[in-house]
């Protein structure tokens, strides 16, 4: 029987290692790789082609959001299937934007992972139970309580998501460019996009868009500079 490959990503150690151990528990599963952070876990994804990656939405350099992204369009094939501590409609809605096909909370019992997985493998989708029955309205065409159409996202490049999770962690330009390998004129340019594209003109609400769009978890501690 050929096994379901799986990619885990998620920036706690402890964490990461009980996923593991259950994963090995059983029988028609094997882990391919462990990533600590968004950037590793596309990287990974790349070289080994996984089935399913298990991925954070909290992760340090890259957010599992932008990550999943990255990953899907770099291997179709892959399935995702988010993880995080919260079930806001914010990260639910970005999560299935992304393209995840599954979303589980990080207190899933080891089965309910286990029968998530599969269920994703054979080609269905998997929300955890607090979620799924809210997940069929998160759809690309949102509707307010009036029944208007909201305004379509505003689409922001890879580059942009990366330098805005950095602005909301609360790295400095000079920070941000050294994390992303770019010029310190780099970021301004990318910093000034977003603001002009999102017509946001401060670091703090730059921070709660990022928090209300589910960029990061707002249980992440932040520092406004």
């Amino acid at each position: 029987m050929k096994k379901i490959t799986v990619l885990l990503a998620e920036d706690h150690m402890i964490v990461r290692e009980g996923f593991r151990k259950m994963l090995e528990l059983e029988n028609d599963f094997t882990v391919v790789g462990e990533a600590a952070d968004g950037r590793t876990a596309v990287a990974l994804a790349k070289k080994y082609h996984p089935d399913i990656v298990l991925m954070d939405i909290a992760m340090p350099l890259m957010n599992g959001l932008e990550a999943t992204h990255q990953v899907l369009k770099a291997v179709p094939s892959t399935k995702v299937v988010i993880l995080s501590a919260h079930t806001d409609d914010a990260y639910v809605k970005k999560a299935a934007e992304a393209g995840a096909v599954g979303f589980l909370l990080k207190q899933t019992s080891a089965h309910e992972v286990c029968r998530a997985l599969r269920e994703v493998q054979a080609g269905k989708t998997f929300f955890t139970d607090s979620v799924s029955k809210r997940a069929t309205r998160l759809n690309p065409i949102i509707r307010n309580e009036a029944g208007r159409l909201v305004k379509k996202p505003v689409h922001l490049t890879s580059r942009e998501m990366e330098v805005l999770q950095l602005v909301a962690e609360g790295k400095a330009n000079k920070q941000a460019a050294a994390e992303l390998g770019i010029a310190y004129k780099t970021v301004e340019k990318h910093r000034d996009n977003l603001m002009k594209k999102l017509d946001i003109h401060d670091t703090a609400s730059l921070t709660r868009y990022a928090i209300e769009s589910g960029i990061i978890e707002s249980s992440v501690q932040l520092t406004i500079v």
